[in-house]
């Protein structure tokens, strides 16, 4: 059986035919994205593959905006960010406490694609939950919100939202009790949101096939298929997975420390590292986002990268590495650390498309630096995603587990 998976970015449309009954990647093809209307651009990636199901991600666009409206500004922020985290969404405003005029201005002008309102555990305190929820109803606004607060009041702050036009999805508590977080629930709640408000809707097209092939946003398939790569390395002398993923307008970091912690973990602690993360910096950037990737990089105390695209795509790399370990750093003591990987994946059009002896410089030079990057990347197996399976890997995970595994296997140190 083959299974076409798909990748919509922002700037181009990746294609990858597999054959999900061996597990095995029998064609890639891409095309520029048109964001006029981005089935224009599968089909043309597609044009050569035979007819067969399509699975596809999405990050054009820019992917998802997460905004959170929650009680006390540490735990709102970290909750948004573990629900928001495998969901494929990202942070890009938090408020918290009371919202006024001012903070509802601040929140619109943001422009979030989805509203995660928390606060209060179960049974607890409930005033800021409701006030909040009023606010947002009579803003005549009608962005989608995902409510993950107390469960209590849950039936009337949901009421009060639709009757002032939102969108609601429920789901269950982000922080059911005291020091304890829930993410699961509302990661599931985004991802509904996002399939049918965002590739539901006409911002990116009008032909349903769209929202017959879109299970995920991009970031999602991608942590997705590192997990099932970090996977393979269970049991292994230095098991975990970092991949540095350089994008047009963004580099996300991906790390999977320990593939099987995150079930085992969950609800608690709210304040520790996660097994799973994925950081986002929407300034380095390979093109859209060229000028504040060198900006960063001058800020960083690394020479300013030209126009070479392995260069800034190293310079993106690292920066984006420097502020992952910093974010790492943030959470405190406990959980293992992205310095603890046993493989490192290098992955973006910069690397996936430069001379094998290029690459071999750009892994030298980052494994010596001394900002924090190095001490990831010096001594560890590198490699790089030149068949860009990641995604496709992740996209087929669930319905296709082995055949997930037997994509990724060329990516284990000891495959060459």
């Amino acid at each position: 059986m083959r299974v076409v998976c798909v990748d919509i970015g922002s700037t181009f449309t990746k294609a990858a035919l597999v054959d999900v009954t061996r597990g095995t990647l029998l064609a890639t093809a891409q095309a520029p994205t048109t964001l006029d209307d981005v089935v224009a651009g599968v089909l043309a990636a597609t044009a050569g593959f035979p007819d067969g199901p399509v699975v596809a991600c999405s990050s054009a666009g820019g992917g998802l905006r997460l905004a959170v409206v929650g009680y006390e500004e540490l735990i709102s922020a970290e909750a948004g960010h573990r629900a928001a985290l495998s969901a494929g969404a990202r942070v890009v405003h938090v408020v918290a406490g009371r919202m006024d005029d001012a903070a509802l201005a601040a929140l619109r002008q943001v422009a979030p694609d989805v509203v995660l309102l928390v606060g209060g555990t179960d049974g607890g305190e409930a005033s800021v939950l409701r006030h909040n929820a009023g606010v947002l109803a009579g803003a005549r606004w009608s962005v989608p919100v995902v409510l993950a607060g107390n469960a209590a009041v849950r039936d009337d702050v949901a009421a009060v939202l639709r009757d002032g036009g939102l969108p609601v999805t429920e789901a269950d508590n982000v922080l059911p009790d005291i020091g304890r977080l829930a993410p699961e629930s509302a990661r599931a709640a985004i991802r509904e949101v996002f399939l049918e408000h965002v590739i539901g809707g006409d911002r990116l097209s009008t032909d349903p096939r769209l929202r017959q092939w879109v299970r995920a946003v991009t970031p999602d398939a991608v942590l997705e298929g590192v997990t099932v790569l970090a996977r393979l390395l269970v049991g292994t002398e230095a098991p975990g997975v970092v991949v540095l993923d350089v994008g047009g307008a963004t580099t996300d970091v991906y790390c999977v420390p320990d593939a099987d912690a995150e079930q085992a973990s969950l609800g608690r602690e709210a304040v520790g590292v996660p097994a799973r993360r994925r950081t986002v910096e929407g300034d380095l950037g390979v093109s859209w986002s060229v000028d504040a990737l060198r900006a960063a990089a001058v800020a960083e105390g690394l020479p300013e990268p030209g126009d070479e695209p392995l260069a800034l795509g190293e310079a993106a790399a690292t920066i984006a590495l420097r502020r992952h370990l910093r974010a790492e750093a943030a959470y405190g003591p406990g959980g293992a650390s992205a310095r603890n990987a046993g493989l490192v994946v290098l992955s973006g059009g910069v690397f996936r498309h430069a001379d094998p002896s290029a690459i071999e410089s750009v892994i030298a030079r980052i494994g010596s630096d001394t900002g924090g990057a190095g001490s990831v990347v010096d001594r560890t197996p590198v490699v790089v995603d030149r068949c860009y399976v990641l995604a496709a890997a992740g996209l087929l995970a669930s319905d296709h587990p082995e055949s997930a595994s037997g994509l990724v296997q060329d990516l284990l140190p000891l495959s060459g």
